[in-house]
């Protein structure tokens, strides 16, 4: 796997971990009623793991040379929860984060 690729892999895991963090505290705000500690801290880690995914997408689309498509799809990948983990995964088996030849 080439830097880019690995800086992407690491971007899409802590942005997937933030989300579900952000989704259990929003189960204890809303649903338990017990807390809003978690979403009021994973809502701004999760803040600031998206910012870091959406630019190490594009960094990592510049620095491999994806398609268009591919793209697209890393930085759409970021709005529903946890969709980053497994497209990383994806990418990973089509050959996206490997290194550039």
């Amino acid at each position: 796997m080439s830097a880019a690729g690995k800086l992407f892999a690491v971007a899409a895991l802590i942005e997937g971990a933030t989300w579900a963090g952000l989704l259990v505290g929003m189960l204890l705000k809303y649903g338990t009623q017990t807390t809003e500690l978690g979403v009021w801290l994973f809502g701004r880690l999760h803040g600031l793991a998206f910012l870091f995914y959406v630019v190490a997408s594009v960094y990592a689309g510049v620095r491999q040379r994806w398609p268009l498509w591919a793209l697209l799809l890393a930085l759409l990948a970021a709005v529903p929860p946890l969709v980053t983990v497994p497209l990383e995964g994806w990418f990973r088996r089509r050959g996206l984060l490997s290194p550039v030849r």
